[in-house]
C-alpha cells in the first residue's frame, strides 16, 4: 500500500546544489534518494560495502571505474556498481539522479 505519492519533478526543485543528496522515501532497509549530478563528484574514487543502484530521471552521466569501462547512463536508464568497486560519478552538464543504497542509521 503506498502511504503517499512523490512527484519527482517537483522534488527537483528542493535540491539545494549539486551533489546534495535528499532523501526522498525508505523501502525495506534502503533509502532512495534524489541527488543532482553536475561537474565530478567531489569525493573522487570511492568504493561502497554495498551494490549502489543509479537510475538516471533527466540528464546523462558516465560511472568512470578504476580497472573497467566506464558506465554511461541516459534519462531513464539504470546501473549498479557492485560493492567494492571503486567509482567516481560525473556529468557535464546538470543530471538528476535516483540512487537506492542501505538506510543510514
Amino acid at each position: 500500500m503506498i502511504s503517499s505519492s512523490i512527484n519527482i519533478s517537483d522534488e527537483i526543485g528542493k535540491l539545494s546544489a549539486s551533489w546534495s543528496p535528499l532523501e526522498l522515501a525508505r523501502c525495506n532497509d534502503h533509502s532512495i534518494i534524489l541527488a543532482k549530478f553536475e561537474g565530478e563528484y567531489p569525493g573522487g574514487f570511492h568504493a561502497h560495502t554495498y551494490d549502489e543502484l543509479f537510475l538516471v530521471h533527466e540528464g546523462e552521466i558516465v560511472i568512470q571505474m578504476e580497472d573497467k569501462s566506464p558506465l554511461t547512463l541516459k534519462t531513464g536508464d539504470i546501473g549498479v556498481v557492485p560493492k567494492g568497486v571503486r567509482h567516481c560519478p560525473k556529468s557535464d552538464g546538470a543530471s538528476f539522479v535516483l540512487m537506492v543504497e542501505p538506510k543510514a542509521e
